[in-house]
């Protein structure tokens, strides 16, 4: 049989430093992912799938889908020779609530880019 705990605020051991669960279920990454430009996961959470769709195009398939399609994505990759490039959710890309697809581009052009580390995150709700 499962349990359940049932709390509004959480506070440390010394009963100090309280914060309400609502505040840490709305602030925090509901999905994130770290992988190389082969779409290899080094970590993860709530991903199932990585997608490559093109030269620095992917996605990420989420394993407990958002509520809707209105969250928020970023990331960030850098090369092994320290070229950088900024990710964003890119106009005509595929936003579910179950899969979020995004591109990085380097910073000083406009040409999508692959990169040997990616890192993308997600905040919203989910379902």
């Amino acid at each position: 049989m499962a349990s359940e705990l049932r709390v509004n605020t959480l506070k440390d051991a010394s009963g100090n430093n309280s914060v309400a669960t609502s505040f840490i279920f709305g602030g925090t990454a509901k999905a994130w992912c770290t992988h190389n430009a082969s779409v290899s996961v080094t970590d993860s959470f709530n991903v199932s799938n990585t997608l490559d769709t093109g030269t620095g195009h992917f996605g990420i398939a989420f394993t407990s889908n958002m509520v809707n399609d209105d969250y928020c994505g970023s990331g960030s990759n850098i090369g092994s020779d320290d070229s950088f490039a900024t990710g964003m959710v890119s106009d005509g890309a595929v936003v579910l609530t179950s899969r979020m697809d995004y591109q990085f581009r380097n910073y000083d052009t406009v040409n999508a880019t692959d990169q040997d580390f990616n890192r993308v995150i997600t905040h919203g709700d989910l379902a």
